[in-house]
């Protein structure tokens, strides 16, 4: 539930952008309507800052541009047009009414309306649907404020027409609900499961959108009413397999899918840490098998899991870099030697952390390296109910890993190519040959520097360099 924090009605007690007062007010006395209008207001009644300040009107879009000096057309086949003020954007928006939805996408087409009250019950949900006015107040047709303070999300109008006309909304029902805290309305859920399918029909790049604003939201746990709505198997069914797989093993108090959302809730909202934890085990269904005393095995999940993390990722259109350090995190999250299990190396303890966290870095990267150890331990943290002495042993490990992590980085120990003190060049002006084998060369003297940190001279890389000729 919400809380009780939305003020009362009256334009007295809220204070719009000077900027944004004065589009209404130019607006206004060149004869037209104007009014701050959807996310901004929502954000407005709960006191929470706007991203961005979007303004409808009765002015057509040629009219907005007459009205300003400078605007740009970003959609002005739809009625929008940027006004730029003061080094910031304003979207201007022209009252309109949606045509009819052919493809469960896009509406056939839009007309402009002179009435503001046919522009509001075309939105989506009643707290994105009111406008205010810096001295008429709020426009609140669809009791959008009373929903803010009872903290429910609710479709204007008709759930299913809305949940029709763009399933989208369908995801961004549930992204409302994770950002703000907030349950969705019995009708809208209904209309919701019912026509889930026709996320089908949405592309890959608007899903993945909404599903970045829920996991990096306040509230990543709204997925799981997602996934009981029957909603997650149409953009990530092999989350669904996770639900049906149970671990059967000591180390496990729940089934694949609960222990995910466990380690999803467990790291901060990072966008690549919260992916990476919610595809962390994916691979565990295709992987499990049982043992005669019936306890269940998963080897080899955490490579498997980049790749199908991978394929997942390259489905909904995320970029490369982000498909690479998800899937990164994801093949080491069970790397037990980061935090020294099983080591048999010889020498000080402390001597062999160091040298163990420096390999973790040069196999992972400096950049990713702690959201890994973040990753690991909410991995750990999620597994069982209460922890026991394997949980205590991992997290004193990866205490030891973190120190480990801190000290090669106050003391700027060389754990990659970029920080080695001999370089390509420098290996051909020796007399070696340029091609795949320069590179091995490279990484072997990288991998001599990051077991002995030492030996990072010129004159010391140089001389092992020359052995090597």
């Amino acid at each position: 539930m919400a809380e009780q924090n939305v003020r009362p009605q009256g334009a007295e007690e809220y204070k719009l952008p000077a900027a944004v007062t004065s589009i209404i007010e130019r607006l206004e006395t060149a004869g037209y309507e104007a009014y701050a209008v959807g996310g901004c207001v929502r954000d407005m009644l709960l006191s929470r800052e706007p991203n961005d300040w979007d303004i409808t009107t009765s002015a057509s879009p040629q009219q907005v541009k007459q009205v300003f000096r400078k605007t740009v057309d970003t959609g002005i086949e739809h009625g929008t047009v940027t006004v730029v003020m003061e080094h910031e954007n304003y979207e201007v928006t022209t009252y309109r009414v949606d045509g009819v939805y052919l493809d469960g996408r896009h509406p056939s087409g839009v007309t402009f309306t002179a009435s503001l009250s046919e522009d509001l019950k075309r939105r989506d949900f009643t707290i994105n649907a009111m406008a205010f006015h810096p001295k008429r107040g709020l426009i609140d047709l669809y009791n959008g404020r009373e929903d803010l303070a009872q903290g429910v999300i609710r479709c204007v109008g008709t759930a299913r027409e809305r949940f029709s006309e763009d399933a989208l909304r369908i995801l961004r029902a549930f992204r409302f609900a994770a950002q703000l805290g907030f349950s969705i309305d019995e009708e809208t859920l209904a209309a919701a499961q019912e026509l889930a399918a026709n996320l089908e029909l949405i592309s890959k790049e608007r899903i993945a959108a909404e599903l970045v604003k829920l996991l990096t939201s306040d509230h990543p746990e709204e997925f799981m009413n997602m996934y009981e709505a029957g909603v997650t198997k149409y953009f990530l069914p092999e989350f669904t397999a996770c639900m049906e797989t149970e671990q059967n093993t000591p180390f496990h108090s729940f089934n694949v899918g609960v222990h995910t959302m466990r380690v999803v809730c467990g790291v901060r909202a990072d966008r690549v840490l919260r992916l990476a934890a919610l595809l962390h085990d994916i691979a565990k269904p295709k992987t499990k098998t049982v043992d005669e005393n019936g306890r269940a095995h998963f080897y080899y999940h955490a490579k498997l899991g980049a790749k199908m993390a991978e394929g997942i990722l390259r489905d909904l259109k995320f970029d490369n870099d982000t498909i690479r350090r998800v899937t990164h995190l994801i093949e080491y999250h069970d790397d037990r030697k980061i935090y020294g299990a099983d080591e048999q190396t010889a020498g000080p303890k402390d001597e062999r952390g160091r040298r163990r966290i420096r390999r973790a870095m040069n196999r992972i990267g400096s950049e990713d390296f702690p959201l890994l150890l973040e990753l690991m331990r909410a991995d750990a943290n999620g597994k069982l109910e209460e922890p026991n002495e394997g949980t205590l042993l991992a997290m004193k490990g990866l205490d030891d890993a973190e120190r480990y992590y801190s000290e090669i980085l106050a003391a700027g120990e060389c754990v990659s190519l970029k920080d080695l003190k001999i370089t390509g060049r420098d290996l051909i002006a020796m007399g070696y040959t340029p091609g795949p084998g320069l590179g091995e060369k490279l990484n072997e003297l990288l991998l001599a520097v990051v077991d002995d940190p030492s030996l990072n001279t010129r004159e010391a890389l140089t001389e092992r360099a020359k052995a090597g000729l």
